[in-house]
């Protein structure tokens, strides 16, 4: 078992910056990869940005490439989204998640954290 804690939602004004951390415990973190996801209110929810932890590879969704920018801290165990120039439709409820696989697939990620408020204002 993995348990994600994610942190530092919050509400900031367009073009401001927010960062994210994904605090993970349990089983070995490094064996997976984590991901990134958001869901705004009535959409689904969808992928945002993923690092894998045994080849270091990042992804990011087109709508955040450029402005967003994941990493890892392995000694802490955390993964971090820092986002840049935010909008308005950046707002949504961030979920942090693992997987045992290299993968961008939501239905592939096995544990999920609780989720945190990002709300941009215009």
């Amino acid at each position: 078992q993995v348990q994600l804690v994610e942190s530092g939602g919050g509400l900031v004004q367009a073009g401001g910056s927010l960062r994210l951390s994904c605090a993970a415990s349990g089983r070995t973190f490094s064996m997976y990869v984590t991901g990134w996801f958001r869901q705004a209110p009535g959409k689904e929810r969808e992928f945002v940005s993923a690092i894998g932890w045994r080849t270091s590879n990042t992804y990011y969704a087109d709508s955040v490439k450029g402005r967003f920018t994941i990493s890892r801290d392995n000694a802490k165990n955390t993964v971090y989204l820092q986002m840049n120039s935010l909008k308005p439709e950046d707002t949504a409820v961030y979920y942090c998640a693992a997987s045992a696989r290299e993968t961008l697939i939501i239905a592939q990620y096995d544990y999920w954290g609780q989720g945190t408020q990002v709300t941009v204002s215009s």
